[in-house]
């Protein structure tokens, strides 16, 4: 006989009595290192086991960089149109509400100024979760005003990107951004405003083509893909195998496209202690 015998069948507690593990308090890195969500905010996203640096968005950028959290944001409420009434599996003015509702951000890039260890600064941040990070006219516009907004208080600027690239859905009015902002990048060099490109996993497409690579410094998070199109289009196009880590910040570090890679833990110290240099 059975040294355990079950007295009653079935599952007895009722169903408002069980406790369920919250969903979302804990993190896996692609090496297998599981990480809870708390331990991660404590540590910029970053995995303490292996150094994987989750991707994240606006709201957690602007939680490391400015000085607690204080920062005023920049055109906050400016949304997409539709310019050519673009449709493909659903019109372009549901896809920009549905994605508005999930991400709770108008548009896939949100600008601010604020201090950062007590000094003024203006950053342009990319989400993305919204339509793939992609630009389009709101994009771009939000960045030329960014620009704007340091040229005329003479504060250094950021940009971090992370996009999948140009928004189909508005096709020639997101080319234009492309040229648009590396104008306006123009006017801040020749005042001689200090610029800085961090470009984060991934940054692709005409983002990488137009602002992320015009950066009085061009720096990059550990392992980030970097590139204009991706390695399985360059690989068909011409016809041979790319080299090892190809697209990744430190092949590009390797060859000269990126002045140095930071760990995001290290973020506002780097930030800091460059724009104390070059003041």
């Amino acid at each position: 006989m059975s040294w355990f015998k079950r007295q009653s069948k079935g599952i007895t507690t009722p169903t408002n009595e069980k406790k369920d593990t919250p969903t979302g308090l804990w993190k896996k890195t692609p090496a297998g290192h599981i990480v809870h969500i708390k331990e991660l905010r404590n540590n910029c996203y970053v995995s303490p086991n292996d150094g994987y640096h989750f991707t994240i968005g606006s709201k957690e950028y602007f939680e490391i960089l400015f000085d607690d959290n204080h920062f005023e944001e920049l055109d906050a409420n400016m949304e997409s149109g539709d310019p050519l009434g673009f449709v493909d599996n659903k019109p372009y003015t549901k896809r920009i509400k549905e994605s508005q509702a999930k991400t709770g951000l108008k548009d896939a890039v949100r600008s601010a100024h604020g201090k950062m260890n007590g000094l003024d600064i203006v950053v342009a941040c990319m989400d993305f979760d919204f339509i793939g990070g992609s630009m389009g006219s709101v994009v771009g516009e939000k960045i030329a005003r960014a620009i704007d907004f340091a040229l005329a208080h003479r504060y250094p600027l950021l940009i971090i990107s992370r996009s999948g690239g140009a928004r189909m859905m508005e096709a020639g009015f997101s080319l234009m951004q492309m040229a648009k902002t590396s104008a306006k990048l123009a006017l801040l060099s020749e005042a001689k405003v200090p610029y800085i490109s961090l470009m984060t996993d991934p940054t692709t497409g005409g983002v990488s083509a137009s602002f992320a690579m015009l950066g009085d410094f061009n720096i990059a998070e550990p392992n980030a893909l970097i590139g204009f199109a991706g390695p399985r289009v360059i690989r068909e196009t011409i016809g041979k195998d790319l080299p090892k880590d190809f697209q990744t910040a430190e092949f590009l570090l390797e060859h000269g496209f990126l002045d140095f890679i930071v760990d995001r833990r290290r973020l506002k110290e780097k930030l800091t202690l460059l724009l104390k240099m070059l003041k």
